[in-house]
């Protein structure tokens, strides 16, 4: 349908029932709530938020691998919940750390069969896979068994499978898990490329990689629990926090109580810590200036001194923490 959107979802919800409920238990879990966000065609579209946070989720319904439980969705300009088959033709999907195809069968012959489930032609399909083998470096490994691959060849192979019948919109859900750093720089790039070669073509990615995310997207939503706290490109989304001082401290080993104590500073807006060998590591989002004097004299006073202070530009990490008030990691590690 030319000239709709490639993705749009409306109010969209899922929420998650346990069949066992127990006395003094939630009976439900919320997965999405509320969600509405519309991707046109051509975009590179990513979806940003922490283990957890209802991407896969989102995907799932997106793909028709899962009923919303309320709101709508259209992919392709058709409705997933009552068109599912007119979706799946348009689309295709790669997530990271998936099952890749039948042991016994060699990379090329799971690639072939794949492109026979949606009516290529044997030459074509040849074309594509020499083609597709080439670009992510895994040509010498076309007569190799699946089951001989590891796991970084193997998600090469699910990334080939996602592009092979060229979709009108790819969902990609965290594609790079399980590649090592060259070759998750390269499946990057190829992405970034496959989109802008023909801009009818659509591409919705999750991620919990910040460096993805602001590297590839041309709009991101940043989520968590479900809901879609921001939605816009990667420099306008840092652009919001620019008016603010972000800095980046290394102290003595910090305590939770020393963590509170900070937050409490006048004007600290957030503040998210990591430990390092030696010591602590606190990023900072300021009000004003001022507060980093009286950061620095509560630091003094509780016996932790300061070891490096410097300024820095925002990040995509920096959103998170101040839409979140916790960094990715502790929210991924925050417990349940």
């Amino acid at each position: 349908m030319e000239g709709s959107m490639a993705i749009e979802t409306r109010h969209l919800g899922r929420v998650y029932r346990s069949r066992k409920r127990k006395p003094g238990k939630e009976p439900a879990r919320i997965a999405l709530n509320d969600v509405s966000l519309t991707v046109p065609r051509g975009e590179l579209f990513g979806l940003l938020g922490p283990n957890g946070a209802g991407k896969t989720t989102l995907i799932k319904i997106l793909t028709t691998l899962l009923s919303p439980s309320s709101g709508t969705a259209h992919v392709a300009g058709f409705d997933v919940a009552t068109e599912p088959t007119r979706v799946r033709p348009l689309i295709n999907m790669v997530s990271g750390g998936e099952a890749s195809g039948y042991g016994l069968l060699t990379v090329r012959e799971n690639l072939w069969m794949f492109a026979q489930f949606y009516g290529i032609s044997s030459s074509e399909a040849n074309r594509r896979i020499d083609e597709l083998l080439h670009t992510v470096k895994l040509t010498d490994r076309a007569d190799t068994r699946t089951s001989q691959l590891s796991t970084g060849l193997r998600q090469k192979m699910n990334i080939v499978r996602g592009f092979l019948t060229d979709p009108e919109v790819l969902f990609l859900d965290e594609p790079t898990l399980g590649l090592d750093v060259e070759a998750s720089r390269d499946a990057r790039a190829f992405i970034r490329r496959w989109v802008d070669d023909d801009r009818r073509r659509t591409v919705l990615l999750t991620t919990h990689y910040m460096v993805e995310a602001d590297e590839l997207c041309d709009r991101v939503a940043i989520i968590n629990d479900g809901r879609v706290l921001a939605c816009d490109s990667p420099r306008a989304l840092k652009r919001r926090l620019h008016r603010e001082s972000i800095f980046h401290v290394e102290t003595a080993p910090l305590e939770e109580p020393d963590i509170r104590a900070i937050l409490l500073v006048p004007g600290v807006r957030t503040c998210s810590h990591r430990v390092i060998e030696g010591g602590s590591v606190i990023e900072l989002v300021l009000d004003e200036e001022r507060a980093l004097g009286r950061l620095i004299g509560l630091l003094d006073q509780r016996g932790r001194h300061l070891q490096t202070l410097s300024k820095r530009e925002p990040t995509l990490e920096d959103v998170f923490v101040d839409l979140v008030g916790r960094s990715m990691t502790e929210v991924e590690h925050a417990p349940a």
